[in-house]
């Protein structure tokens, strides 16, 4: 019975654009533990018992945090279903801070990838990826998941990306002439049978495990920080970058700010502005425009 309300809140919750990958084998293990122990239905104790199972304390909070919110959903029409108490603190680690990367730091990562000691089509693989990323905010496996008929003129179009959802992303002719130089490099190389834009040395599509390992590579090389506890360099830490950048470059105008922080959204693929607030970091030059724009406040000028 439990297995069978799983799977039919999982269904809702994929309907509504989520994978649930993970959460869906969090959800059907803790069903199998519970019917192992003769439970139908939710039960507190069992679910505190299963979590507790993970050896790390952010893994037992995520874990009892799926079951909280399967309990949720269940009791709104079966209160026989017990809703656990998060014993192991909330399930959300902390925001780790993002590093955002200078115009000359995302200049020399792009040419660091470039380097002649490596063979074939790699080193325009990565500094074309990289430039990519940097350039339009993607995430990492919307680029990597490109392929031929996805460049249009009109810009890159991103299909079936997070929440099922696709979009048209605009390039600037500069983007729009080098990808097109990739691309004729990349049609002269194996695997001929292959439409995706970006492969690896082993002729298949790049995984994420590939672009981390190379984009690590490329940032050691120009001394980027890589080490875990502090902000580091990552290849995610592009989106984040390019956020922060177009928010700077926007015009000194609340009615303007809106509309960009809109349009900004619209582009990185967000359904709510409020999923954008994530990628936006205090930078210097943020903080600048808000500190001059306090002074004339206080100065009696239109802010």
């Amino acid at each position: 019975m439990l297995r069978k309300a799983v799977e039919s809140y999982l269904a809702v919750r994929r309907a509504c654009g989520f994978a649930l990958r993970s959460e869906g084998h969090l959800l059907n293990s803790f069903a199998a533990f519970s019917s192992a122990r003769g439970e139908e239905h939710v039960c507190s104790r069992i679910a505190i018992e299963w979590a507790g199972l993970s050896q790390t304390l952010h893994q037992r909070a995520r874990r009892l945090g799926e079951v909280i919110r399967f309990a949720r959903y269940m009791r709104a029409e079966d209160p026989r279903h017990e809703l656990p108490e998060p014993v192991f603190g909330g399930e959300s680690r902390q925001r780790p801070t993002p590093y955002i990367l200078s115009r000359n730091e995302v200049e020399r990562l792009v040419a660091a990838a470039f380097q002649p000691v490596y063979q074939g089509l790699r080193r325009d693989t990565y500094s074309t990826l990289f430039a990519l990323l940097a350039c339009t905010g993607l995430r990492v496996s919307e680029a990597i998941g490109l392929c031929y008929e996805d460049v249009t003129a009109d810009g890159l179009v991103i299909r079936s990306s997070k929440f099922r959802k696709s979009r048209l992303v605009p390039l600037h002719d500069t983007a729009q002439a080098q990808l097109a130089r990739y691309l004729e490099r990349r049609r002269r190389q194996p695997p001929f049978d292959d439409p995706h834009l970006f492969v690896s040395m082993h002729r298949k599509p790049l995984r994420l495990g590939n672009v981390e390992s190379a984009f690590q590579t490329a940032a050691r090389k120009i001394g980027l920080p890589c080490n875990r506890g502090q902000p580091r360099a990552t290849p995610h830490s592009l989106r984040h970058t390019f956020a922060v950048r177009a928010l700077e470059t926007c015009p000194d105008d609340r009615d303007h700010i809106t509309q960009h922080l809109l349009s900004l959204s619209t582009y990185l693929g967000h359904a709510q502005a409020a999923n954008t607030y994530w990628y936006l970091e205090a930078t210097p030059e943020l903080m600048r425009n808000i500190a001059e724009r306090c002074e004339r406040f206080l100065t009696g000028e239109r802010p």
